[in-house]
């Protein structure tokens, strides 16, 4: 048996292990940012790693991301135990006024954040969003997502409808579906749902939510809502929807084989129908304002600071968080790659907004939605929002599906909502 001496180090290797060890000193960032997203949000922080490694060499941007409803409910879970907090939270914009109510964020309006004194860079409605009644500003707006009607050009030439009988009012948009259905086939719309959405924020006094007003009274019964069902009613009295779900096979089927003839969504839609859901239809779609000079958002993006994370992290946060909402470069980057339309107002006047786009067969439909950005009025968002929206919607599809009378519907709405509210 051969014997093997005992193995010694040699000066040259234990230089060489110290130098390695130091190297891996030195490559370990002493300090990690932990950012907790949604899907999209995720790669657009991600995509910003390079320039964040510029500003902070020795800290590490960690990304937990987690799909759109897991992350909210563990958000919320977090926030309400103070557990397993991450530095940023990313949250959707219905979420914000949930959370706008709590004291589980930072107030980013007081020192050192001191956010109001960019408040002109951001899009009004979308910083009066993250607004508390006591003047608290608990989240930064990232991205926005304007309202927009989209509509095919082929569908509407075939049925001898031009895009101003689908805007001039909503008795025109109804009309125009009419025809459509009657001469193509094709229906005016996946569910009369979205058209419920835009029109009950149709008409809104200054200061009113959606669902309440400053003192958390119930507005579910006022005449916006009540016109809201009506049109919601007669487009599905006169078979206009396909009743069928956004999100779903049947919705995307709809986009591919031209059986819907418009969409009203946020503008974010586009690159969602030219990316995956019906690409095929590159050239065949147009934008426009919605119908009877409507504005609304259709959901964005905030980035919030946990109260309770580390607070030996909260300055890194608010770098990132004014990376991502006040760095036009970044804003650019996730406009561009992830049509995700800029919270930041400075971005509004590059000559990117007056692209062509290739899917919307040339047209420059970033100037409208420009537009509508700079239009749409803020609604404080109560933290029973999303609770209303149900109540809301299930009480329409007592009217349509059951033949439940629309001031019935209301009523008991507002009650359900006001017993909510007021625990």
């Amino acid at each position: 048996m051969i014997h093997t001496p005992p193995w010694r180090p040699t000066r040259r290797t234990v230089l060489a292990a110290g130098l390695l060890a130091a190297s891996a000193v030195r490559a370990a960032p002493a300090r990690v940012l932990t950012v907790a997203a949604f899907p999209l949000i995720d790669k657009i922080v991600e995509a910003a790693m390079p320039q964040w490694r510029q500003l902070h060499p020795d800290v590490e941007l960690k990304v937990l991301s987690r799909p759109y409803a897991d992350h909210h409910t563990a958000m919320t879970t977090a926030l309400s135990t103070a557990v397993y907090l991450p530095d940023v939270m990313a949250l959707e914009q219905s979420y914000v006024g949930r959370f706008a109510q709590g004291t589980g964020l930072d107030n980013l309006a007081a020192a050192p954040y001191d956010i109001a004194r960019h408040r002109a860079r951001y899009a009004p409605f979308a910083y009066d969003m993250a607004t508390t009644r006591s003047g608290a500003v608990v989240a930064a707006p990232a991205d926005i997502g304007p309202g927009t009607l989209l509509y095919r050009t082929d569908v509407l030439a075939k049925a001898g409808v031009t895009p101003e009988d689908l805007t001039r009012s909503w008795d025109s948009y109804v009309e125009a579906g009419i025809k459509i259905k009657r001469n193509t086939g094709a229906f005016l719309i996946g569910n009369v749902q979205s058209a419920k959405n835009i029109l009950m924020r149709a008409g809104a006094k200054p200061g009113e939510g959606l669902y309440f007003d400053a003192e958390s009274r119930v507005l579910v019964t006022s005449p916006r809502f009540v016109r809201a069902f009506e049109v919601a009613r007669k487009l599905r009295q006169s078979g206009l929807d396909a009743r069928v779900a956004e999100w779903t096979n049947d919705w995307a089927e709809g986009f591919k084989r031209g059986t819907l003839a418009t969409e009203m969504s946020g503008a974010w839609l586009v690159g969602q129908l030219n990316n995956w859901v019906a690409p095929a239809t590159k050239g065949l779609w147009r934008a426009s304002q919605l119908p009877e000079g409507a504005y609304a958002v259709y959901g964005g993006a905030f980035y919030g600071i946990p109260r309770h994370s580390a607070p030996e992290n909260k300055a890194l946060a608010w770098d990132f968080i004014q990376l991502m909402t006040l760095n036009r470069e970044r804003q650019f980057a996730a406009f561009k790659s992830q049509d995700s339309f800029p919270a930041l107002v400075e971005c509004y006047d590059d000559p990117f907004f007056e692209g062509p786009l290739p899917f919307l067969g040339g047209q420059k439909a970033r100037l409208i939605w420009r537009e509508a950005a700079l239009r749409i009025k803020a609604m404080p968002v109560h933290k029973q929002h999303t609770f209303a929206d149900e109540v809301m919607t299930a009480e329409l599809d007592h009217v349509l599906d059951r033949g439940k009378d629309i001031a019935t519907a209301l009523g008991d709405a507002e009650r359900l909502i006001a017993r909510r509210a007021f625990r």
